[in-house]
């Protein structure tokens, strides 16, 4: 704490002074307390292929762990050439709307999912044999279903990034 601000919490902060969160996180991302057992964080400066991170993304989702599979889109999204920003931001955005999903927080799916597909299919036909039509197709249908306030089975938040 500060002399200046005494009921400020410090933050963890990197070499360069970047706010950092390490505190462990639940299966959903949510944070737990420090000391606590949580799943392996995906590290701040992970750079891969369009492919590993595909696959690593991939094995997050068929595991359930949607917002793990966020972070590591968002790595894509973040590291990846310019042209393909809105296609790594709406796979992001999708991960994040089956996170909000898993965490029973329906309108949160919703508007991401919805975001989701708005880039996915403002991009156009996608690289690295993304199946962006089945993405959205599958998008749509569990935002049908949340309009319908119907539950959503487990197996509908593993879906399948690539055409197979």
């Amino acid at each position: 704490m500060t002399e200046d601000a005494p009921d400020a919490i410090e933050r963890d902060r990197d070499e360069t002074g970047r706010a950092r969160n390490a505190r462990p996180r639940d299966r959903f991302g949510r944070p737990l307390p420090f000391g606590s057992p949580g799943v392996a964080r995906i590290p701040d400066d992970l750079n891969l292929s369009p492919e590993q991170t595909l696959e690593y993304a991939q094995r997050l989702l068929d595991d359930g762990l949607a917002f793990f599979a966020h972070e590591v889109l968002e790595a894509a999204w973040k590291n990846g050439p310019f042209a393909e920003r809105m296609l790594w931001q709406g796979l992001a955005q999708y991960a994040v709307g089956l996170t909000h999903i898993q965490r029973g927080n329906p309108k949160g799916a919703r508007t991401l999912l919805e975001r989701a597909v708005h880039r996915l299919e403002a991009f156009g036909p996608a690289p690295y044999d993304i199946d962006s039509p089945g993405l959205t197709a599958h998008a749509r249908r569990i935002l049908a279903a949340l309009a319908g306030d119907e539950a959503i089975p487990e197996i509908d938040l593993r879906p399948r990034l690539r055409i197979r």
